[in-house]
């Protein structure tokens, strides 16, 4: 991923309903849910959860398919895998292996002498 799709995905995931339609997509694997389902779940309007729909699928997050009459939203996980490793791409200055989580490496910090009052 680039720096400009980063923006594009983080500036998309940067609302609320977005972000919790994209965690239930997750959650819910490759085959996604129809979109009066997630509308459903999320309590929200139809034609409010269209445009945060297109927002995230705009911005390359999720994908989108017809089923019959149906609108089937499923999160696009090579994208949300590409935006994590953008973002941990440097991870502990690049010097070891941070594996699936970046963990960096906490670095201790002398105290400086307390200086006495005269």
């Amino acid at each position: 991923m680039k720096a400009k799709e980063t923006v594009d995905a983080l500036g998309a995931l940067a609302h609320d309903t977005r972000l919790e339609a994209f965690r239930l997509l997750v959650q819910k694997g490759p085959d996604g849910l129809p979109a009066g389902m997630i509308a459903e779940k999320l309590g929200i309007p139809p034609s409010s959860l269209t445009f945060h729909l297109q927002q995230l699928a705009h911005a390359g997050l999720v994908t989108q398919r017809r089923v019959s009459r149906q609108l089937f939203y499923a999160a696009d996980f090579a994208a949300m895998n590409g935006l994590v490793a953008y973002l941990t791409e440097n991870c502990c200055g690049g010097e070891t292996a941070c594996g699936p989580v970046c963990e960096p490496v906490k670095i201790a910090i002398k105290s400086q002498p307390k200086r006495r009052s005269a």
